[in-house]
């Protein structure tokens, strides 16, 4: 039997970000498809969440900087798609999945510069590419990156360089993509209290406090505050917001 509910392909998401966007999606009836790199019980344990929340999904392995793994990963999700949701394409792909990489520009060697460009853009890039043969019309992709690609803060240049490249990258997909009426969106957290980076918001009470004075509604973001937004971006909610930028930061550097 073809499904008929929606299905979003979600990178990284077994934890953080990742994993509230997942949960978002099912609470709008959406089903899911999580990849993960290393943290298998993390995913499997999303899946039950989303199927105790009344929707399909399923985890697949997926490394966003093994380039060469890709055509691998594609036949996969394929027999996924086939055999767990009845269909053979999806809707929306939110690519979520990174790392945080942290070294003042005169430190980055080319092995960050390299693992930068390869999980944030290059990954990014090339996976996208595989899958937008896979994805159905009038679908949408919703790429993240980071409020450090209008606010500069020292020891991120690499990382923000390739985010910053990525929202280029989606004002290409929209336009390349419209024929076919899939959208393509950016959003753009502010600082938040995950484990990302080594945690290293949530651990340091010095820099919790700074960025809540520099952010109009006084505190850190937390993973719930982002989920929602790209929960709306893939629902007929947004069919006419395409080729945006949209910042989660709850006012940041106003």
């Amino acid at each position: 039997m073809e499904n008929k509910n929606k299905i979003a392909l979600v990178t990284g998401g077994s934890r953080g970000l990742g994993k509230d966007m997942v949960l978002r999606l099912a609470e709008k009836g959406l089903d899911v498809i999580i990849t993960y790199n290393s943290q298998a019980d993390d995913a499997q344990a999303v899946v039950a969440q989303v199927q105790q929340a009344g929707q399909k999904a399923a985890a697949l392995q997926l490394n966003v900087g093994d380039l060469k793994s890709f055509a691998t990963f594609s036949t996969q999700l394929q027999d996924v798609l086939q055999n767990t949701f009845g269909t053979t394409h999806f809707d929306y792909l939110v690519n979520n999945g990174g790392v945080g990489g942290y070294s003042p520009f005169a430190d980055v060697t080319e092995e960050l510069f390299d693992q930068m460009l390869n999980i944030h853009y290059k990954g990014v890039y090339f996976l996208t590419q595989k899958m937008v043969t896979l994805m159905n019309d009038d679908g949408g992709i919703v790429n993240v990156s980071s409020g450090l690609t209008r606010v500069t803060v020292p020891a991120s240049s690499a990382y923000a360089s390739m985010k910053g490249a990525i929202e280029v990258f989606t004002r290409y997909l929209a336009k390349e993509l419209g024929a076919r009426g899939i959208r393509a969106n950016v959003i753009a957290p502010g600082a938040i209290m995950t484990d990302f980076g080594g945690a290293h918001l949530r651990n340091s009470e010095e820099l919790q406090k700074f960025i809540s004075s520099v952010t109009a509604l006084g505190r850190p973001g937390v993973a719930e505050d982002v989920g929602g937004v790209v929960a709306f971006l893939c629902t007929e909610d947004a069919r006419w917001v395409n080729g945006q930028r949209i910042e989660v930061a709850g006012g940041m550097a106003l």
